[in-house]
């Protein structure tokens, strides 16, 4: 054996990959602090180590042949939450409206939920869905920098870019429903 993240992954946890997404998910609660107490530049910091370490967690999977289901979860659910407590923190700030939050995590337990993922099987993907979980991080990045930079100008296009997700997020829980129901 030549150590805990080697070789086939085959149901285990420890791999790179998993670690890498793990870093971030410690980083949750202490972003979302960061922004209810506008502290901007570490949580500009923290956001751009949070979006590294999404884009390298998967190579690094693909690199190692340490990809699993397991995985895909732990990646999803981590952006799932991070993006859900940035917007949950910036509603706290009237900067986004407050019903985003909610509907991402939910959003996320239908994919969840959808996907047999808790049963082991991969996450079953949509483009609407990947639209929107990108948009959450561009969203929450925009607000972010945003205040940073003093660029409040943008205040307006964020709520309504915000709104525009309330919208496209409802949409597509309802096509993963009817696409359920269907094939199920």
């Amino acid at each position: 054996m030549t150590g805990p993240a080697s070789g086939p992954v085959n149901g285990r946890w420890r791999t790179r990959a998993n670690a890498l997404t793990l870093s971030r998910s410690i980083l949750i609660v202490p972003f979302a602090w960061l922004i209810t107490q506008q502290y901007w530049t570490p949580a500009a910091l923290i956001f751009a180590y949070a979006v590294i370490s999404d884009i390298y967690d998967g190579k690094l999977a693909r690199k190692y042949g340490e990809e699993s289901a397991l995985g895909g979860l732990l990646d999803h659910g981590t952006d799932a939450l991070f993006v859900t407590c940035g917007t949950w923190s910036l509603a706290s700030l009237q900067l986004v409206n407050p019903y985003l939050a909610v509907l991402i995590i939910l959003a996320f337990a239908q994919y969840m939920f959808d996907s047999r993922a808790l049963a082991g099987q991969r996450l079953r993907t949509s483009q609407l869905g990947r639209i929107n979980g990108v948009t959450y991080f561009v969203l929450v990045g925009t607000a972010v920098g945003m205040q940073l930079l003093g660029w409040f100008w943008l205040a307006l296009p964020v709520q309504i870019a915000a709104w525009v997700l309330v919208f496209s997020t409802l949409l597509s829980m309802l096509d993963r429903a009817i696409t359920y129901w269907r094939h199920g």
